[in-house]
């Protein structure tokens, strides 16, 4: 069994069904197949989000996914259909790839793989010469930027346990992104972290909208994303947004997609005003535009 996705343009949505038999263990043998799609924006590469689709034609209580060393939930959207959202981190090394489809029937527990191909991406690299400051923090601001990394992976390790979401996700800015997901900067002749976000070219003052609905987890100042707002959708999805000029919600809130959170600015370490939108699924680093493409308007999808 191996999948099946052909060489796509990015912005064409593809999908895969597989049919997969129950596995062995199961107590009862007249039981069917269950069936997976897996729906992504093109190929599966790193950086990119992928749908899989279950429908267990026997009742089901549970279902996750084990995959990339990491367990995720799925989520119930109709009756014997359940949804995963897999993200596939920036980082992913190129190969094939197995996700574990595990399906529990109250005290049956049911195991199917589903094979997931995994190819190279090319990111571009960028060099650049800016002020030395943007490279090298002064000694006095470690200490802040080492408390705020450690929180803000803490935020990023604990989601709520129940789906915040509803509907299609939406774009948080009506204009076109102008700086490519994992770009590699070169800045002053050192290699940085690759860009885990989009960069949206618009302009100091524009609203910002939530993509969906979800609970602000942070909101305030940082050192290097500077006036930032962090929203958990629930089940391991979070988005982030980062340079704004100002914050119009509070840690706390709960926000509905297409609320405005603030508006675009340039506050942080950045040269000019934009807005960076960063989002994390289950501590993968995906384009949002992924995101957008499997769960957004076009999509159809919940």
């Amino acid at each position: 069994m191996r999948n099946c996705l052909r060489v796509l343009p990015a912005a064409v949505v593809v999908t895969t069904t597989v049919a997969l038999p129950l596995a062995s263990g199961h107590q009862s043998k007249d039981q069917p197949d269950i069936t997976v799609t897996v729906k992504s924006r093109g190929e599966l590469q790193p950086g990119e989000v992928a749908l899989l689709t279950v429908h267990p034609k026997h009742d089901v209580s549970d279902l996750h996914v084990h995959v990339f060393d990491r367990d995720i939930a799925g989520f119930e959207v109709a009756e014997r259909t359940w949804r995963v959202l897999v993200g596939i981190d920036l980082e992913t090394p190129p190969k094939n790839y197995s996700a574990e489809v595990i399906a529990l029937d109250h005290s049956v527990q049911t195991r199917v793989t589903v094979p997931l191909r995994v190819l190279p991406r090319q990111f571009r690299t960028r060099k650049l010469t800016v002020d030395e400051a943007f490279v090298n923090p002064p000694p006095e601001a470690l200490e802040r930027i080492a408390h705020e990394t450690a929180e803000l992976n803490d935020l990023w390790a604990h989601s709520a346990a129940a789906k915040l979401w509803t509907g299609p996700f939406v774009r948080p800015v009506p204009d076109p992104a102008n700086s490519a997901f994992g770009t590699r900067s070169i800045l002053n002749g050192q290699p940085r972290s690759p860009h885990s976000g989009a960069d949206f070219n618009s302009a100091s003052g524009t609203p910002i909208k939530s993509p969906n609905d979800g609970r602000v987890v942070l909101a305030g100042d940082r050192y290097y994303t500077g006036n930032t707002v962090m929203i958990d959708h629930g089940l391991g999805l979070f988005s982030l947004f980062a340079h704004l000029s100002e914050i119009q919600v509070k840690l706390g809130d709960t926000v509905a997609a297409g609320e405005v959170i603030g508006k675009v600015g340039a506050t942080g370490r950045v040269t000019g005003p934009h807005l960076h939108w960063s989002v994390r699924m289950n501590g993968a680093r995906v384009d949002p535009l992924s995101l957008l493409a499997v769960l957004g308007p076009e999509s159809g999808r919940k």
